[in-house]
């Protein structure tokens, strides 16, 4: 279970509920935390999260999920899920980010994300995105850095995201090494493109200049 940080740690468990502080001060309840993860990948879905934490608890070592260490990540995830009040996730996946574009795809996920709850929130707060509820938000630049909320959202996003890479899409596709880079745009990822090509999982959207570089390569 969760528990306070003490000594110089403090300072940085207080700043991060420093926002639902304020919100709880205004009457507001149920604060729901959204975050997504894999928006920059050439591979897999788009996965979003939504939590609502239960009011004034605070999570020991809680940060932005891209800072943590694996093991950290998966720690939390438990502690965090054992004891939200409600969280869901959400995915899009590779066609529908070439239909919509990433950026509509992301809103998308974490709308259907906000809507899977089974604890309707009344204020949501959203790393650096709006989406379109019918509920009170603040779209907060590096939220997962400055409440504790987004940083939740952002550690089951990930946690869920890295799974899916290291277990299901890893055994779909063994030869493009996705347990290792995650769908992201490494060297190795690249190397197995042009080797193997892209599956059914890659964005199209998101290898046009690589598509372009092979077509001029055949054309000498």
């Amino acid at each position: 279970m969760g528990t306070k940080r003490s000594s110089a740690s403090e300072a940085e468990v207080i700043d991060l509920l420093a926002l639902e502080r304020e919100a709880w001060s205004a009457g507001y309840e149920a604060i729901a935390g959204i975050d997504e993860v894999g928006r920059g990948c050439l591979f897999g879905d788009v996965v979003a999260a939504a939590v609502i934490l239960p009011r004034d608890w605070q999570l020991e070592g809680i940060n932005d999920s891209k800072k943590l260490s694996e093991k950290k990540r998966e720690a939390l995830y438990e502690d965090i899920i054992a004891n939200a009040v409600a969280w869901s996730v959400a995915h899009m996946d590779a066609k529908a980010i070439d239909e919509l574009n990433i950026k509509q795809a992301t809103r998308l996920a974490m709308k259907t994300a906000v809507e899977q709850l089974q604890v309707v929130p009344d204020m949501l707060f959203i790393d650096a995105e709006k989406i379109e509820v019918a509920l009170p938000q603040k779209s907060l630049i590096k939220g997962d850095a400055t409440s504790q909320s987004i940083a939740a959202a952002s550690i089951i996003a990930k946690v869920t995201r890295d799974r899916l890479c290291s277990k299901e899409w890893n055994e779909l596709y063994p030869e493009y090494g996705i347990a290792v880079h995650k769908g992201y745009g490494t060297k190795a990822h690249y190397t197995a493109l042009d080797e193997y090509g892209p599956t059914k999982m890659h964005r199209r959207t998101f290898l046009k200049k690589w598509e372009e570089t092979k077509t001029q390569l055949t054309l000498f």
